[in-house]
């Protein structure tokens, strides 16, 4: 598989390799084998890719967004997901109820790509395009007049990458496309980790930097008025579970980890 990705696109491969050796382990916490089989495809070595805290963050949170959109779906079997920046994830497989609408959305070399891994699958959409315009959005709101639901939208290892100035921007669209409200999930990292990229074991390994970061979810939610902070969990609250590394990174490093913070309008 021929695979083009811009710097911030390649860091795409670091969950999707987490995910890989995860799924192989015997007791695996979570089971993609979509990543398996593309990392297999590419020939990627995975080292550079999968260092403990990343992994650990990457596991901890996909079990706990997969858990959140079960919760979700099972209120709302009809909802319209869409995930921003999809890169190589496959979460659709995980929480799909066979009912539920799914678009991936991503710039057009990572969708290119993707599209080179996946193969087309009822109610799942991929659309190449940018968080910060909206022509994605017509085919989004299509489907949720059809469906008569509000939206959720993911934004799973995207923020960090924009600016505050460009999450508003994002925000609006949002706002300005789907007046009647909708969910926004989207991961949050600190402030401290911005200013200390260059000792985040795996992104170091990549040319993407980090250019924003919050101590609150509160402050994304003040960009734009009508966005309320419903609620915000620090993947600290997941790691810890498993290994005593861990714990301990999440006791003496906890502003260090990323949160995952939940939006409504």
């Amino acid at each position: 598989m021929n695979l083009i990705l811009g710097d911030v696109q390649t860091t795409a491969l670091i969950p999707l390799a987490i995910k890989a050796n995860e799924t192989k382990r015997k007791n695996a916490r979570i089971t993609d084998n979509k990543a398996v089989e593309i990392i297999d495809a590419l020939g990627v070595d995975t080292a550079q890719y999968d260092k403990f805290m990343s992994h650990e963050g990457v596991i901890a949170r996909t079990i706990m967004l997969d858990k959140q959109l079960k919760q979700i779906i099972s209120k709302e079997p009809d909802t319209v997901i869409v995930n921003v920046g999809a890169g190589f994830d496959d979460r659709f497989s995980r929480v799909d109820n066979g009912r539920i609408i799914w678009f991936d959305i991503d710039l057009p070399d990572a969708i290119a790509a993707r599209k080179k891994a996946f193969p087309e699958r009822d109610r799942v959409t991929m659309i190449a395009g940018s968080a910060l315009e909206d022509e994605w959005c017509k085919s989004v709101k299509d489907a949720v007049d059809a469906k008569g639901t509000k939206p959720v939208f993911i934004a799973e290892g995207l923020f960090m990458y924009l600016t505050m100035e460009q999450i508003e921007i994002f925000l609006n669209i949002l706002k300005d496309n789907f007046p009647k409200g909708g969910t926004l999930i989207a991961e949050q990292n600190s402030k401290i980790l911005v200013k200390n990229e260059k000792y985040h074991d795996t992104v170091k390994n990549t040319k993407a930097r980090f250019v924003s970061g919050t101590d609150s979810g509160q402050e994304i939610a003040d960009l734009v008025p009508g966005f309320r902070l419903i609620e915000e969990h620090s993947f600290n609250e997941e790691m810890r579970k498993y290994s005593i590394r861990a714990k301990i990174f999440a006791t003496l490093l906890s502003k260090f980890n990323d949160r995952w913070a939940t939006f409504e309008w």
